[in-house]
């Protein structure tokens, strides 16, 4: 069992190649894959593509770049198009300032809209945070209060201090390719102590492919690569990272047991 819990499998780099790519995953190990949205324009195609393949499912969500075209998308319209039976998570959404492709304010009323989202449905929000901890740790704060959700911060690169809010918030956390890079030793200790019962894996592909991959487009075979290092750093042998991490992710995403 290996479950990648974050990957775009219709984004350029995968989507002309689909069949192959899953194909792939597959052969390695992997039985699940959490195909993951970013602008309502997408929200069909990772639909389909998780009612077509039996390992696969989808989320509903407006990523901070994508916050400024999107006014519209409310709690109402991401609860609404949650009741599918093959979504099952919410997001991704979250704060960016690194880029800051929208406004700041507006990232912060959309990401709030998806947590309300995710506190209606019961289903997990998928965050993405980057060069925003403050403000991300004030708000999960702030709507855990209004009531509790689940989630997981996606591809976590954040500090060791952040990870504690999140594990404290209960949420689970997700590492990716970044966790091989030679540069990456804060995130390295950091996920070398996360406890195993919140830990998940992911490719983000296309992007961010593992060691030995680096300079090619990142696919959903390759998180065998990372949770091979993780379990390394880790001490822990393979087969049981790679099985609980899987664990893990149909806890979290519990629809996907349905």
């Amino acid at each position: 069992m290996l479950a990648d819990s974050h990957c775009h499998l219709n984004y350029k780099g995968l989507v002309e190649r689909r069949d192959e790519v899953l194909a792939n995953a597959r052969a390695r190990g992997v039985t699940a894959m959490l195909n993951i949205s970013t602008r309502e324009s997408e929200w069909d195609d990772v639909v389909a593509a998780a009612e077509s393949e039996p390992d696969v499912w989808a989320t509903v969500g407006i990523h901070p770049h994508e916050a400024d075209k999107h006014p519209d998308v409310d709690t109402a319209k991401l609860v609404a198009r949650a009741a599918h039976p093959r979504i099952v998570g919410i997001g991704e959404s979250g704060l960016d300032y690194y880029y800051d492709h929208s406004d700041r304010d507006r990232q912060r009323a959309s990401f709030r809209s998806h947590i309300a989202a995710a506190r209606e449905t019961g289903l997990p929000i998928v965050v993405h945070t980057r060069d925003a901890e403050e403000d991300t740790a004030m708000i999960l704060r702030e709507e855990m209060g209004k009531g509790t959700y689940p989630g997981v911060i996606h591809c976590f690169t954040a500090s060791d201090a952040f990870a504690d809010i999140a594990l404290d918030l209960g949420f689970y956390i997700s590492i990716s390719g970044i966790v091989t890079f030679k540069n990456a030793r804060e995130l390295q200790a950091t996920a070398a102590r996360l406890p195993i019962e919140r830990l998940l894996v992911e490719t983000d592909a296309p992007f961010l492919a593992p060691v030995p991959h680096r300079g090619r487009p990142g696919e959903p075979a390759f998180v065998a690569d990372t949770a091979t290092f993780l379990a390394e750093l880790r001490g822990e042998p393979v087969e049981q990272l790679m099985t609980r991490t899987a664990e893990n992710f149909h806890a979290l995403f519990a629809k996907t047991r349905a």
